[in-house]
C-alpha cells in the first residue's frame, strides 16, 4: 500500500540516526520501563511517539531528544497511574455524573482546577496557580465560547431559552444578554471556531450556514454587542483571524478549504496560499504573535487532525503535532506558548494541551474524564474561556407510520449498561455499543435480557457493528493502541477473529452480499477507498477507486451506496453496481454527521438523517425519483446521532445525544 502519511514536519533540532528508537521495545528500554507503561504515557500524558501510517499501524518510532525533553517537563500523576482497569474512581463517577447537573457543574469545575494544579503541575505549566471560575451555570448547553481581545467580554452559544442562541456577558458581572433571540438558524459547527469578536470588540461574529436546494451558502455575520440585528461581516468565508497589523487570514469552503491572506491597506487583494490535499480539511487559522507564521489544524474531520504551520507567503506547511485525533481551537498565550484541545486515538478527551512552539513537546494539562469542546484567549493571554462538557447517549424506539412521528411516540430503551450508542436491529434482537472509561463493548438486547458480545481493554469501536444477512455473525472496526482492526465474530461472541490489521481503516463496515467478505474503507494515498475484505484470509480487493466511506448494500446485493468527501459541511451520496462501476443516482447531498444510510422497502428507498449539523430528522428518500418524505419531527433540543431501521420497515431505533456543558474562565497567575 502506498504511503498515506502527511508530510513530515521539519525538525526543530538536528537529529542523528542514533537518536531514533524504532519500536515499543526500544522505547521502553530507553525509558527504563515496560512497554505497557510507555504506551500508557503516550496515550495519557502525550509522550512523543510517532507512527508509520503507511506501514502496519502498530509500527512506531520516537526520538531520544524528544523523549528527554518530555521527561524533563513531566511530573508523574499518581492518581492517573494508580489503575489501568477503568474501574477506579473516575469510572465510578461517570455513572452518576449526568443526572446531577447542578452539582455536576460545581464539582467538575473544582476537579478541573485541581487537575490543572496537581496532576498537571509540570515545569512551565502556563496555568499553574491560576484561578478557575465558573462563568455560566445554566441548565443544558453552553458552548463555543469566545473572548474579546481585551478579555472583558465573553460570547457563547446556549439553549437556555429553549433553542440555541448567541449570548453575551461582561466577565464577572453575572449579567447575560441573548443577542439573537431565535432569529438565527444553523450556526452550530464544532469543527470550526464558530464565534469570535471583531478586533475593536464592537461585534460578536459568528459562522452560519444556509441551504437552498443544492446550493450551500456559508459566511461570517456580525452582531453588535450593544444589540441589533445580525449583518454580513465576511461573506463566503468560514473562519478568519486578524493580525495585530491588520492582515487577514481566512479560508473558504471549497475542496481543501482554500486559505487566503489579505494584506492591510485599502485596495489589497487576497492571495491564495494553501489548500489541503484531497479529502482533508484546514481549519482554525491563527496568526502567530510575531506574524511570521499562520498556524492551523489539518486532517480528516473530525478525529484525524493535527496542528500545522506555514509562512504567510505560502511556503510548504510543516507539521507541529502528532496526535492524529480530535484537535481544535489553538490559541496563543504568548510568543512561545500555544494552547489547544486534543483527544487521543482511542477517542478519549479532548483535553487542554500546551506546546512550546520551539521544543514542540505537547503537555496535556487536564486529566481525568473531563472533556473540553472549545477554547479561546484574550490578546495578552491573561484570560481564557473553555467549554467543559459531559455527554450521555440514550436509545429510543418509535414506529414508522404514514405521518411524521414526534417525540410523544418514541419510547426510551432501558439499558442495564447505562448508556448505548450505534444501535443495529436484527431479527428479534438489538445490538449496541456501550462505553466505560477507555473501553467500548458490544451488547445484545433480546427478550429484555442484555448480554455482552465482545469487549477488549483500551479499545474504541468506530462506525457501529454490522450484522450479516444470515443474522449469525457481526463485523466491527476497532481502534486500539494506534491500530485500526477489522473483527468478525459469531452473534453469541464466539469465534472472534481479526481479519484486517495492517491497513488504516475509516468509517463503518458492511457485509458484502456473498456473506464471505466485508466492505470497508481503507486509506490509500491519503484517500479512503472501499475494499472487499474476505473473512477467510485472502487479499482485499478494491471496489471503488474514488473517495468512499460508510458503505450500505441494497437488499438484493446489486447496488452499494457510499459517502463522498466533505466539502464545507456537506458531502455527496454516491452509488455503484456490485462490480464497482458507477450507478446513476439523483443528486443527493447530506450534512456532516449523517453518513449512516439504511435501505427500506427494497432497493428503491433509503432512510437518512437530514438537517443541520446538530439538529436532524429522519427522511425517506426515493433513489429513483429523488422524492423525499420526512419521517420524524423532533424538537430542536433532541439530537439524533445514529439510527437503524428494522428489516420489515416498521420500527426505527434512535441514538439520542444529551449534552450538558458550562463555560469556565481561567485566569493566569501574574508572574
Amino acid at each position: 500500500m502506498a504511503d498515506t502519511s502527511l508530510p513530515a514536519p521539519s525538525a526543530p533540532v538536528e537529529r542523528t540516526p542514533d537518536d531514533r528508537l524504532d519500536s515499543w521495545k526500544e522505547i521502553a528500554a530507553y525509558m527504563k520501563r515496560d512497554a505497557t507503561t510507555v504506551q500508557r504515557w503516550e496515550k495519557r500524558e502525550g509522550m512523543p511517539v510517532h507512527r508509520h501510517i503507511h506501514d502496519k499501524l502498530g509500527s512506531v518510532y520516537a526520538f531520544r531528544t524528544e523523549l528527554d525533553a518530555w521527561a524533563r517537563n513531566r511530573q508523574p500523576a499518581p492518581v492517573e497511574e494508580a489503575s489501568d482497569s477503568g474501574a477506579g474512581p473516575a469510572a465510578g463517577r461517570a455513572s452518576w455524573l449526568w443526572p446531577m447537573t447542578a452539582v455536576c457543574g460545581a464539582l467538575a469545575l473544582g476537579v478541573a482546577a485541581w487537575q490543572f494544579q496537581t496532576g498537571a503541575d509540570r515545569v512551565d505549566n502556563p496555568v499553574a496557580n491560576g484561578r478557575f471560575l465558573q462563568l455560566t451555570d445554566f441548565d443544558g448547553i453552553e458552548q463555543a465560547a469566545a473572548l474579546s481581545r481585551d478579555g472583558r467580554l465573553a460570547a457563547f452559544q446556549s439553549d437556555r431559552d429553549g433553542r440555541m442562541d448567541i449570548w453575551l456577558t461582561e466577565v464577572g458581572s453575572g449579567r447575560f444578554q441573548n443577542l439573537t433571540r431565535g432569529s438565527v438558524d444553523d450556526f452550530v459547527n464544532p469543527s470550526v471556531r464558530t464565534l469570535n469578536f471583531s478586533p475593536d470588540g464592537t461585534l460578536v461574529t459568528f459562522w452560519a450556514r444556509k441551504l437552498g436546494g443544492s446550493l450551500q451558502e456559508i459566511g461570517v455575520w456580525g452582531l453588535p454587542v450593544l444589540g441589533g440585528p445580525a449583518r454580513p461581516y465576511l461573506d463566503g468565508i468560514a473562519e478568519f483571524d486578524w493580525s495585530e497589523d491588520g492582515r487577514l487570514v481566512y479560508h473558504t469552503t471549497g475542496p481543501g478549504d482554500p486559505t487566503f491572506v489579505r494584506d492591510s491597506g485599502e485596495g489589497s487583494q487576497p492571495r491564495e496560499i494553501f489548500s489541503a490535499p484531497p479529502g482533508l480539511h484546514a481549519h482554525f487559522q491563527l496568526w502567530s504573535p510575531d506574524r511570521k507564521f499562520i498556524y492551523f489544524v489539518q486532517g480528516s474531520v473530525p478525529d484525524r487532525m493535527d496542528i500545522w504551520r506555514m509562512s504567510p507567503t505560502g511556503a510548504a506547511p510543516e507539521r507541529i503535532t502528532h496526535h492524529d485525533a480530535v484537535v481544535t481551537h489553538p490559541v496563543f498565550l504568548n510568543a512561545k506558548t500555544l494552547m489547544y484541545l486534543a483527544g487521543d486515538q482511542e477517542g478519549g478527551g479532548p483535553w487542554i494541551h500546551s506546546l512550546d512552539v520551539d521544543e514542540r513537546v505537547p503537555q496535556r494539562l487536564s486529566l481525568g474524564i473531563d472533556r473540553y469542546t472549545s477554547l479561546a484567549a484574550s490578546a495578552d493571554g491573561r484570560r481564557m474561556v473553555a467549554t467543559l462538557a459531559t455527554t450521555k447517549s440514550t436509545l429510543w424506539r418509535l414506529p414508522v407510520t404514514t405521518d411524521q412521528a414526534d417525540l410523544s411516540e418514541a419510547r426510551p430503551i432501558s439499558l442495564t449498561t447505562g448508556n448505548g450508542s450505534s444501535p443495529r436491529l436484527g431479527a428479534g434482537f438489538l445490538l449496541y455499543v456501550t462505553s466505560k472509561g477507555t473501553t467500548d463493548s458490544i451488547w445484545m438486547l433480546a427478550n429484555d435480557l442484555a448480554t455482552e458480545v465482545w469487549s477488549a481493554p483500551e479499545s474504541r469501536i468506530f462506525g457501529g457493528p454490522a450484522i450479516a444477512r444470515d443474522g449469525r455473525r457481526i463485523a466491527f472496526t476497532v481502534r486500539r493502541s494506534g491500530q485500526t482492526l477489522l473483527y468478525v465474530a459469531n452473534l453469541d461472541g464466539t469465534d472472534v477473529r481479526v481479519v484486517s490489521s495492517s491497513v488504516e481503516l475509516q468509517g463503518g463496515p458492511a457485509w458484502a452480499p456473498d456473506g464471505q467478505s466485508i466492505t470497508v474503507a481503507a486509506v490509500v494515498d491519503r484517500v479512503p477507498r472501499l475494499f472487499n475484505v474476505p473473512v477467510g484470509g485472502r487479499s482485499p480487493a478494491r471496489l471503488i477507486d474514488e473517495y468512499s466511506v460508510d458503505p450500505a448494500w441494497s437488499p438484493d446485493g446489486k447496488m452499494i451506496l457510499y459517502s463522498g468527501p466533505d466539502i464545507g459541511t456537506t458531502f455527496p451520496v454516491k452509488a455503484a453496481n456490485a462490480d464497482g462501476s458507477a450507478y446513476a443516482l439523483p443528486d443527493l447531498t447530506l450534512t456532516r454527521g449523517a453518513r449512516h444510510l439504511t435501505f427500506m422497502g427494497g432497493r428503491r428507498s433509503i432512510v437518512a438523517l437530514r438537517g443541520e449539523i446538530r439538529y436532524k430528522n429522519l427522511w425517506l428518500i426515493d433513489l429513483e425519483t429523488g422524492a423525499e418524505r420526512q419521517l420524524t419531527n423532533f424538537p430542536s433540543d433532541f439530537h439524533v446521532r445514529d439510527f437503524d431501521v428494522s428489516a420489515d420497515g416498521r420500527e426505527i431505533v434512535l441514538e439520542q445525544i444529551q449534552d450538558h456543558s458550562d463555560i469556565v474562565l481561567i485566569e493566569a497567575a501574574r508572574r
